[in-house]
């Protein structure tokens, strides 16, 4: 996989390329921001996202699927980047896409601390109730042409459990964690398009509110209360535990505002359950990352440090499971 230069995306989109610069982001893609100058000689900001391996796990959504996905969620006014170009096998990057580069600030542990970001603060868990319940109404049929993993709530959990066993680890807790969701789990199928991995982190953020939901690589179709879920797990509070709706609201204000922006009824309970059940998947994530560096698959510091979280996580499930939240 060739790493991408100036010469090698202007080719892709037809345009003079002044930078590509490697960016700090998520540990499953390669981020470039990348400055291209339009034919009328006007500045055109651009983000180059590629799978960090070259190509997604087997089962994962395909990143040509990820942008039109993507692209749906743009045309139905959602806030998200728009798409530019989808790599093609030929260009030799790999798996991923172009798309618009965005104002705002992506890392959460600036947004949710700094005075700058004070009145975001205040907005955000409207505005996050209102993006969920506009994307969990879209029509699952408007994606039936897309790759989206989906399954039963029984049997995401059982995949769950069959990628945990296959890295060797025994966990009490992660064991402790999967028989107390085999035991409250109902059997639903599948009833809306989920983004997978709604959270702080992956939003971007200007003092005025939020300006677009990033990262939708692990979207499926399954249950939006999942999404409610995510977001409220202690991993994406950054420290400011005391606010569960990702470090910065609480959780009956999140579910009044998506129920009021026509998301549907929130069942608490089952909430909850996905807040168990995501607290675990970010467990199981560790694992893989951590199995990424060791294994030698993709040596990566930052792949070895999230692997070593597991700790926490384990933590929070114990605490979870005790008292019910954390």
């Amino acid at each position: 996989m060739m790493v991408p230069t100036p010469e090698i995306v202007a080719a892709l989109i037809d345009a003079p390329v002044t930078r590509v610069e490697a960016l700090s982001g998520g540990a499953s893609s390669a981020t470039y921001a990348v400055d291209a100058v339009r034919d009328d000689g006007s500045q055109w900001p651009l983000i180059l996202q590629c799978a960090a391996t070259g190509s997604v796990p087997e089962g994962g959504l395909p990143r040509a699927d990820q942008a039109r996905l993507q692209q749906l969620a743009f045309a139905a006014g959602l806030p998200v980047a728009e798409v530019v170009r989808v790599l093609q096998p030929d260009d030799g990057l790999g798996e991923g896409f172009i798309m618009a580069r965005l104002p705002g600030e992506a890392l959460a542990s600036k947004w949710l601390k700094l005075p700058d970001y004070a009145p975001a603060r205040t907005k955000l868990t409207q505005q996050c109730a209102a993006v969920l319940a506009q994307l969990h109404r879209l029509p699952m049929a408007a994606a039936a042409d897309l790759a989206l993993p989906m399954g039963s709530t029984a049997e995401l959990l059982a995949r769950m459990f069959a990628n945990y066993r296959r890295f060797g680890v025994d966990s009490p807790v992660f064991d402790l964690a999967f028989a107390w969701l085999k035991e409250r789990v109902a059997d639903r199928p599948a009833t809306s398009i989920v983004h997978g991995d709604f959270r702080s982190g992956n939003f971007l953020v200007a003092p005025e509110g939020l300006v677009a939901v990033l990262d939708w690589e692990l979207a499926h179709l399954g249950d939006g209360h999942e999404d409610l879920g995510w977001l409220c797990c202690n991993s994406w509070r950054f420290g400011v535990w005391q606010n569960p709706v990702g470090g910065f609201g609480q959780r009956d204000e999140l579910y009044a505002a998506y129920e009021a922006a026509g998301g549907g009824p929130v069942d608490r309970d089952r909430a909850a359950l996905w807040e168990v059940w995501g607290t675990l998947k970010w467990g199981i994530a560790c694992l893989q990352l951590g199995d990424d560096h060791v294994s030698g698959r993709l040596r990566s510091v930052e792949r070895a440090a999230v692997g070593r979280r597991v700790s926490e996580v384990e933590l929070d499930l114990m605490h979870m499971l005790k008292y019910g939240s954390v």
